[in-house]
């Protein structure tokens, strides 16, 4: 597969207008999100936004009305920023916002309403179950076979993810997912290749931006490998196979417009090493920003800068009612 390139959007900085960049929030990603809106909050103000801070968690939303704000950067990460709810309440406010609209953040948030849908559409993803105890948690290994993923069904950043290798560790898989949400999801652990593949809307299409192949510690992709160790690598161009990324690239355009997506994304895929078969585990409708954010890495080796990158999906907001 030939690397994507991508030109520097020619946008002038005042047509943009009086921007808040949403970050912070109330979910268990708050940390996350405090970072990736530091991050583009700098990165819009260096381009010439009149770009602003605002913290939902500090401000109500009906501020940006008032104060008049003309569009939103959404950098929050998680429920009650990334799940539709802040997006409908920007829709009702009448400012255009980045990423997907109500419906596809609130679907995409939900690991699996977002499973039924791609399974039902004929993509592939991973076997998996829905529990409400441990005991449920317990038959899900003896069906999917270990190891088995026992995660929140609506939480991301692998907060409350636990690897389950036997029955012993059921139970303490299952009260830590619980303890982030109700809906727990026993996925099964598929081994390979981790990679991840963003995708941008450019000039009106859907692009897959270069694939990221990444390898932690001991296969150990967590919370703390994620944002605060450097002991990931990250390979962009992925050494993969032309042809293998071409595919994988092909099935996430197909998942992201599945699920109504747009502006922007990341899907996480795993390749099955005994046969070389992607698998769609999630997509991600506001990926993280931080230095250890994966999307600006990608769009970085298609040739757009992080402050690019924050300007292009910036120009690219809007409401659900002036389409998708």
């Amino acid at each position: 597969m030939s690397l994507v390139h991508l030109s520097a959007p020619q946008i002038q900085p005042q047509t943009l207008g009086k921007v808040a960049v949403l970050f912070g929030g109330t979910s268990a990603e708050r940390e996350v999100s405090l970072m990736s809106g530091s991050g583009v909050l700098k990165a819009l103000q260096s381009q010439g936004v009149d770009a602003h801070a605002f913290d939902p968690a500090d401000r109500p939303l009906q501020e940006l009305k008032r104060e008049g704000f003309d569009r939103c950067f959404i950098a929050l990460h998680g429920r009650g920023g990334e799940d539709g709810t802040v997006q409908g309440a920007l829709e009702l406010l009448g400012i255009p916002y980045t990423g997907s609209g109500v419906m596809a953040s609130s679907i995409a948030m939900d690991k699996i309403m977002t499973k039924r849908i791609w399974r039902f559409e004929g993509l592939p993803t991973p076997d998996w179950r829905m529990v409400s105890s441990a005991e449920e948690c317990v038959q899900a290994l003896s069906v999917l076979g270990a190891p088995m993923i026992v995660k929140p069904a609506r939480e991301g950043s692998s907060i409350g993810l636990t690897k389950v290798t036997d029955t012993s560790q059921c139970a303490a898989a299952y009260a830590a997912a619980a303890q982030h949400d109700p809906e727990v999801l026993c996925e099964q652990f598929i081994e390979g290749d981790e990679t991840t593949c963003p995708v941008l809307i450019v000039n009106g299409q859907v692009q897959a931006l270069p694939l990221i192949r990444i390898v932690a510690p001991d296969g150990n992709y967590d919370y703390q490998n994620k944002y605060f160790t450097d002991d990931v690598k990250y390979l962009c161009p992925s050494q993969l196979d032309a042809d293998e990324e071409a595919e994988i690239a092909r099935q996430v355009v197909r998942a992201f417009k599945t699920l109504g997506c747009r502006g922007w994304a990341r899907a996480d895929v795993m390749i099955r090493r005994s046969d070389r078969q992607p698998f769609l585990l999630e997509i991600n409708t506001a990926p993280g920003m931080t230095s250890h954010s994966l999307v600006p890495m990608s769009a970085r080796v298609a040739g757009l800068s992080y402050e690019q990158l924050c300007v292009h999906l910036l120009a690219s907001a809007s409401l659900d009612s002036a389409g998708r």
